[in-house]
């Protein structure tokens, strides 16, 4: 059932109700037991105006009366929800003459649940001011003083329950608004998650492809087997870029669940040998000190490996970016318990401009990730003594104790 016809039904049976109610009560009254204070009485008016149009007298009598006025009063609350003011200033003010105070609350409700604090102050006051004047009127009785206290409990009980519906209704909006906000960050965080991981690994292999393209330029009568092994170079780091690429984008495809993410081959932390071995590969001079026990490696935490494998991936990539042809120093240590240290350093020549176009946000990316894992990364420049400078990168990672 759609929400309009959800809303129709329940008008319908709320008019039924009020209006069934309203004949309880005027019945109730016509035995001597007054629950809102009533001036005039409309059964006068009612017969008045059955004479002057010629209805039978059935159709006016005392009962007759109660359910044709219950029913109108019930009828007019199938417009509650778009006019809930005049509906319930109009169903108060009758309420004064005749017995339609179920109906004048239902209205009184609405307001409270619907309409601004000020108008559902109004109103109130409005609905409130019968039980003043009718015991400024008539002479204060224990049943006067009944009818009244009746009257303001009745008025005050609709309004906060009003008012408690509409407090449920803005708590039910504001928590849907705050899902829909955490559901957003969280599809930011993928977002972000997923530009880092293709920062990561496309960069790597698109500046292997760059360097050994931009050397086959400059050097077009290289010899044939140098040739050959540029070409090599490059056809596998292309086919690997694809690769890596296509998986990316089936992530991109996927919900972003643990089992997608999962799918894929992450890098650990043996894998770096085969990292500095694919840099040489490209031409690269990079001096490995990797002093760990390879059981510790073995058994190292994926998430720590990952993190180690993509510092040293975007470090390597930065060298061979902004110092081409330099050598690379790369030292990692570290032991279960007593952390994973990772030291890249290599000259750059100052005033040197990058033949490979980058976001430079790669190091950025970096600090935040090695901040997720609960280390840090620092990276300077500081000279070396000579003409040039010397870039340093020092990343301290956790490595639990087994």
């Amino acid at each position: 059932m759609s929400r309009s016809s959800r809303d129709r039904l329940v008008d319908l049976l709320t008019a039924i109700g009020a209006a069934a109610l309203s004949v309880t009560v005027s019945y109730a009254h016509a035995n001597d037991l007054a629950v809102f204070p009533r001036f005039p009485s409309g059964t006068a008016f009612v017969e008045e105006f059955g004479r002057l149009v010629s209805l039978p007298v059935s159709f006016y009598s005392g009962a007759a009366s109660a359910l044709l006025i219950a029913t109108a009063a019930g009828a007019l609350l199938w417009w509650r929800r778009r006019w809930p003011v005049q509906v319930a200033v109009v169903l108060v003010i009758l309420s004064v003459v005749w017995p339609l105070i179920p109906a004048a609350l239902v209205a009184l409700c609405t307001v409270a649940a619907t309409r601004p604090v000020r108008t559902v102050a109004a109103v109130t006051a409005l609905a409130l001011l019968p039980c003043v004047l009718y015991l400024a009127v008539y002479t204060p009785s224990s049943r006067a003083l009944s009818t009244v206290v009746t009257g303001a409990v009745l008025v005050g009980g609709a309004v906060g329950w009003g008012l408690f519906l509409r407090g449920l209704r803005e708590r039910t909006e504001q928590a849907r608004t705050e899902a829909a906000l955490r559901a957003e960050h969280a599809r930011q965080r993928e977002r972000e998650a997923i530009a880092h991981e293709m920062h990561d690994t496309l960069a790597h292999r698109l500046s292997l492809l760059s360097v050994h393209a931009g050397a086959l330029q400059v050097n077009p009568g290289a010899p044939t087997e140098q040739v050959q092994q540029a070409a090599g170079v490059i056809r596998d780091s292309a086919h690997q870029a694809l690769e890596e690429l296509q998986q990316l984008l089936g992530v991109l495809r996927t919900p972003p669940t643990d089992a997608s993410r999962s799918s894929a081959p992450q890098p650990v932390l043996a894998d770096l040998t085969r990292l500095v071995q694919e840099s040489r590969g490209a031409g690269s001079a990079v001096d490995l000190d990797f002093d760990c026990a390879p059981a510790d490696t073995a058994a190292a935490p994926p998430a720590m490996g990952r993190t180690a494998y993509r510092i040293v991936q975007e470090a390597l990539t930065n060298a061979r970016k902004h110092a081409p042809g330099q050598p690379v120093r790369l030292v990692v240590r570290g032991a279960p318990g007593a952390g994973l240290t990772i030291e890249v350093t290599n000259p750059v020549t100052p005033g040197s401009t990058s033949p490979v176009p980058g976001s430079g946000l790669g190091l950025v990316g970096l600090t935040e990730r090695a901040a997720l894992a609960g280390g840090e990364l620092r990276h300077e420049l500081r000279p070396d003594g000579g003409d040039g400078v010397t870039h340093r990168l020092l990343a301290r990672l956790p490595w639990p104790a087994a």
